[in-house]
Parts: structure tokens; sequence; C-alpha cells
């Protein structure tokens, strides 16, 4: 049966709720609290009863009271016009004067029923609007109260509740809009449409490769897609989540090639999130190191089936028993010791047990039974995104459930878009994307946050909507948290007012990388110096981020992304300090060793000229030579080289030749051409830029 509550049912009566509160008490003995509460329809409509019969004697005896009165309103008119001016002068203004106070009494009367729908929040100016009083007199209420805010700073809902009630008005809180209802109620329908569809198939299972860093997990990736994607990684480390899907004795499946190194715990976090198994890597000659301790709880929390993968036992030091045995300290008991643990011994470099390891993945996915409906709209999650240059917002989805195809409108956490390209994990255009099928889009507002859930919605406006309520919702938490401070917090800040901050802007080529390298920078500070992220964004460092380190006296570290030459200049002149770096631990152990003051004299990079690329040539036996014209600085012979795409490094070398014309050349200043070639790698293309550098010794400055 459905309920009404106390100041709705008086609205309609025509009557205050103290009122309603007391004939409820005194007629009916239902005992409510206040206007908030709720009573029984059928109540409800006895009340109306009551009131309509008492409306009906009522209306009979004032239009009895209307005939007597039209008789004395005509008399006094009668009275009025035999009077002089001035009688009738004195009579308007005493007449306008009890209107003055009818008017006042009628406000009054409804000052006292005032009711105010607010959020969550809700300024000082608009609430002294809303409750028709000067925002001086609810400003002094309000330091009555304890409460220190300047006209245009928010109040929370119980605070604008008490102040409400000194000034007799009743505060409810505003039900979600429209289009917060509406988007509600489409995710609550998918969720509930999702658990009763039957029109459910097979689906490829998600698969996260784990472990610890240098355990062999991209290379046995590598073994299983027979590719090399280890050369690639700055380091022979994976610094990205990739996805890529294998297709075995035809069934496929998709993989997730987790980072290993300490910094990226929330990737790893996220990889196990998403998953449906989990294959652990632990290299034979290792054992269990602190990393695959962190992805074995990861797991857990998850709760996520695990099959563990005994890497490296061609190597002359591999025991794989050893293994086994530290894993069973966490609760992992190999199948073949009487646990239910899967543990396969394979070879990324011979290939050995590979088969064996897949024949397991298929037949433990079959046991999970992993089904979806590629019928319906689809929804899954970010897996990784960045700023490309020429294309904009990339995002790498994986879809967990239903279609995607080019053309969806997605709302993605708080960024929206219509796919206008989606490719696969090796480039190839793609029109649609199934369950369980990672894709790289293209058309999206802004770069979503790795980890963001997306929904496929009927158009664009919806997920304009949807989006801009998303970011106004987090723009008002925010600003909420900002200004509210306690006086054990201000005294601890005067407290460590000697205390020295070190801010750091971090630019980086994925949004994956800087989630770790905020996280890992914000762990090393300590009680001297605290090290604050101020900002981090994906894409080449510009000028406006030169200007925001000059403002805030910050470093900017760049992770695999360059300045471009405006922002060199800037830097330059505003002295600001860029650090860049192609491997995460090296950027963590400079800042490291900077803090404790142990930085030695070290080798200082030195930047000795920019060459663009204008035309490529290929000759067989040698590979790709660049015709290039030097920019800035000179270009020498024996100098180190990075070749730079779209601000984004892609390689970093030696040079294998340099000439002028056909004769070898120890070096080209600006503004003439050269010809050269990049030691081992060939893919240069026109309108790359060759940065030649060298490391120079400077002795350490206090």
């Amino acid at each position: 049966m459905s309920k009404i509550r106390v100041y709705e049912l008086a609205k309609e009566l025509g009557i205050s709720s103290k009122e309603l509160i007391k004939i409820l008490l005194e007629e009916f003995s239902i005992e409510v609290k206040n206007h908030m509460s709720v009573i029984e329809e059928e109540d409800a409509e006895l009340i109306k009863e009551l009131f309509t019969e008492h409306n009906n004697a009522s209306q009979k005896d004032n239009e009895a009271d209307d005939e007597v009165i039209l008789e004395k309103y005509e008399d006094l008119q009668e009275e009025k016009i035999s009077k002089d001016i001035k009688t009738t002068k004195n009579k308007k203004n005493k007449h306008k004067e009890d209107e003055d106070t009818q008017v006042k009494e009628k406000k009054q009367n409804n000052d006292e029923e005032i009711i105010i729908e607010i959020g969550d929040t809700i300024t000082v100016k608009e609430l002294s609007e809303k409750l028709k009083r000067p925002s001086v007199e609810v400003i002094k209420e309000l330091i009555f109260m304890g409460v220190m805010a300047a006209i245009n700073q928010e109040i929370d809902f119980e605070t604008a509740e008490k102040l409400a009630a000194k000034f007799d008005a009743v505060v409810v809180k505003k039900e979600d809009s429209y289009q917060e209802k509406k988007e509600d109620e489409i995710f609550a329908d998918e969720a509930e449409a999702e658990a009763e569809d039957t029109n459910t198939v097979k689906r490829p299972p998600i698969v996260t490769v784990m472990g610890h860093v240098d355990h062999g997990k991209t290379s046995l990736l590598d073994a299983i897609r027979k590719s090399k994607v280890t050369e690639t990684e700055a380091g022979g480390i994976t610094q990205h989540i990739g996805a890529y899907t294998v297709q075995v004795n035809n069934e496929k499946i998709t993989f997730l090639d987790t980072p290993g190194h300490e910094a990226f715990t929330a990737m790893r976090a996220r990889g196990a999130q998403i998953t449906d198994l989990v294959v652990l890597v632990v290299a034979a000659d290792d054992g269990i190191m602190p990393q695959t301790a962190e992805a074995i709880n990861h797991c857990k929390a998850a709760n996520v089936p695990i099959i563990v993968a005994i890497n490296k036992i061609d190597r002359p030091g591999a025991n794989p028993d050893k293994v086994k045995q530290e894993l069973t300290e966490y609760g992992l008991v190999a199948e073949d010791w009487g646990g239910d643990t899967v543990c396969v011994p394979v070879s990324a470099h011979t290939k050995e047990g590979i088969d064996t390891l897949l024949d397991m993945i298929i037949l433990t996915s079959e046991m999970l039974e992993l089904k979806a409906n590629p019928k319906r709209n689809a929804r899954g999650t970010v897996i990784e995104s960045k700023l490309d240059k020429g294309r904009g917002a990339v995002a790498t989805l994986l879809v967990q459930n239903g279609t995607l195809n080019v053309g969806d409108s997605i709302i993605v956490g708080s960024t929206y878009g219509r796919i206008r390209a989606m490719f696969d994990y090796k480039g190839k255009k793609m029109k649609s994307a199934g369950p369980s099928i990672p894709a790289e889009i293209l058309g999206l507002s802004e770069v979503p946050a790795a980890g963001d859930k997306f929904h496929v919605v009927k158009d664009e406006k919806t997920a304009r909507d949807m989006a801009n309520k998303r970011k106004a919702k987090l723009r008002d938490e925010y600003l909420q948290s900002t200004h509210k401070i306690s006086l054990e917090d201000l005294y601890s800040q005067i407290k460590e007012g000697k205390m020295k901050e070190l801010n750091i802007i971090v630019k980086a080529d994925v949004q994956g990388s800087i989630e770790a390298l905020t996280q890992s920078l914000e762990k090393i500070s300590n009680d001297e110096v605290k090290v604050r992220v101020i900002h981090g964004a994906v894409g080449a460092i510009s000028e406006a981020d030169i200007s925001l380190a000059s403002a805030s006296n910050a470093i900017i570290i760049g992770f695999n992304v360059r300045p471009d030459t405006n922002a060199s200049v800037l830097a330059d002149k505003e002295n600001v300090e860029i650090k860049t770096y192609r491997i995460i631990y090296n950027a963590i152990d400079d800042i490291k060793a900077a803090m404790e003051g142990m930085l030695e004299p070290d080798y200082k990079e030195v930047v000795l000229g920019r060459a663009e690329i204008r035309q490529t040539y290929k000759i067989s036996n040698v590979g790709t030579i660049a015709g290039c014209y030097v920019l800035t600085g000179k270009i020498t012979r024996n100098a180190s080289i990075r070749v730079i795409r779209d601000g984004i490094v892609i390689n970093e070398s030696e040079l294998a030749s340099l000439k002028r014309f056909k004769d070898d050349a120890k070096e080209v200043q600006a503004g003439y051409e050269c010809g050269l070639s990049v030691d081992k790698f060939n893919d240069i293309k026109e309108g790359d830029i060759i940065e030649a550098f060298e490391m120079q010794e400077v002795k350490k400055q206090l």
C-alpha cells in the first residue's frame, strides 16, 4: 500500500503541518514525529473526507454570511457618498493601514509554512533567497550556530535544516532529478535484465597475466602470440596494461598483461577486478617475490581462480618444487600435492609446456561457464587511455557484455562520446567488438580514467547530459571537501610550517602511468620533505605546464613524453626544471635520492640539437636512411639520439651513420641538411624529430 508524507497532505488540505499533526493525534490517535513522517493512504483518504464535509458545512454558512455582508456593504457605500472629502480621505488611509496589517499577517503565516527543497548542499545566498530573508540576517544566525560561512560558500543539508527552523521554515531533501533517476533506472534495468537474460551464449575467457617484475610474463605472452612485445618496452619491463586476443584450437582467449614493478599496484588491482581467471607467473629460479604475493592477494580479494605458470624451467638453477612449497604458505596447494591449484611448468624461451598451459586455461574457463549476450547494449571497463596528438582521446576498452559498434554513443565515467573508429590490438580497423574482446576507440570528449566503467546509451545527448551531471557532482564534492577545516588540522599545519614541499607535475603517455607515478612519488615523503603531485595529465609537456610549474615552484617529470620547442624555450626562460624518464624506477630513485640529499655528482643530459626528418630512403642491407634538416643546435656523430613522434619518445639509440652529401660528417650545424641512420631502428617516418643529446658530468650545487 502506498504512503504519503505529512507535509504533502497538509499542502493538499491547505493547512499547516503542525495543525495536521495535532488533528492526527486528537481525532485519529495517530502519533507522528514530524512533517517528514509518512501515513497510510487509507488514513489520508479518511482525513480528506472529514475536511470535505467540514468545508461543505462552512460553505453554506458562508453563503448566508455573504448576503448579510452584501447588505452592509451597500449601506456603507451610501454612507461614504454622503460624507465629505476629508472624511473619505481619512477613511481611505485607515483602510490602507488595515490592508497592510492583513498583508503582513498573511506574510507571517506564509513564512511559517515555507517549505524549501534543497540537495546535499546549498549556498548561503540561495538559501537566503528561498527564506525571503536578507543575507546578512542568515549569516548572523549561522555565526550564532558556530558556522563561519561567506555569502557564496556552501553549507550542508543538516546545517541548512537547523538554520531554516530558526526562520520557521521546513527544509526537505530534493528528490533525485529526472536525469539522475533516468540514469539510475537505465543501469538498474540493465543489471536486472542481465541477471534474467536467457539469450546468453558462450564467451571467451578474460585471462590476466600477473607476477613479479622480470619473471617472464610478457615473454610468455610473446611465446603464445609469437610476437616480440618486450623489445618495444623501455628497460625490457612492461609499463602499460596490454590487451590481446589469441585463437587456440578454434577457441578465443583474451589476455591482459599487467606490469610487475611495485609502482604499478593500481594497474594490477584493476587487472584482477576485470578478469575471469589469473595466470600467476613465477620464475622457477627465483620463487615467490613481493609483487607475486601482492598479486595473490589481489586475486583472493577479487575471488578469481588462479593458474600458476612456473616459468624459466630451462634455467640451470630452476627448482619448481621449491616454488610449489612457497605457494603453500599463501594457501595455494598444487594439484600433484593434493590441492586444487593448477601448476604448469613452462619455458617461454624453449616453448615447453605452453600447449599444456593453454589447455588448462580453456578447461578452467569451461568449468566457470562464462556467458554473455552479444545482442544487447555493450558495457565494460577502460583498460588504458592516452591523448594522441593526431587522433585525440584514445581509450582501450574491454567489452564485458553486449556488442560495441562503431557509431555507438557511450558514457565513460564523467566523459562521453560517439565512437568514430575502432581498432584491434594489431591496429586493424574493426566494426564491432563482442563480449571479452578488447578494442581501441576514438571519439571521446576527454581522456577517461583507467578503470572507469562504460555503458552504451541511446544517443549522444543522453550521454552528454549524464556526463555533465557526473562532472557537476564531482565538482560539488570537491568544493565541499576543500573549504572544510578543523582547528586540529589548522594547528597541525601551523606546527608543520617548517616542513618543505616538493611540488611535482607529472606528464606521461598513458593514464595508468600517471596513476602509478603519482602514488609512488607520494609514498616517499619523509618528515622533512613532503612530495606533492599538483597536476598529472597525458600528452606532451606544453607551455601551460611550464607556466603552472613556474607559478607553483614545481619540477616537471615527463614519462615517455618530451617538451615541444616552445615549451623548452619557455622552461629556459622561467628556469623550470624538466626531468624526462623512460623507466619508472629511475624517476622514483632520482626523487628519492634528491630528497635524502644523496644525489652524488652525476651526469646531466645536454640537448645538442634537433633535426626534422624530411624524407626517408630504404636501402637493402643497410636499412632506412633519413634525409634531415637541422632545426636547432647541431647533430654530432657520437651523440646519443632519440626519435620523437607527436611529442612521444618511440626510440632511444645511437647514430649508425651521419653524412653530408656523400662524405661522413662529425657534426652538422643548424640550417644544414644531412643524411643519417639510427642504429638497430628502421621505423622512422617523415615528420619525426631526431633529438641529439649527450651526458655531461656536472658537480652538485648546494
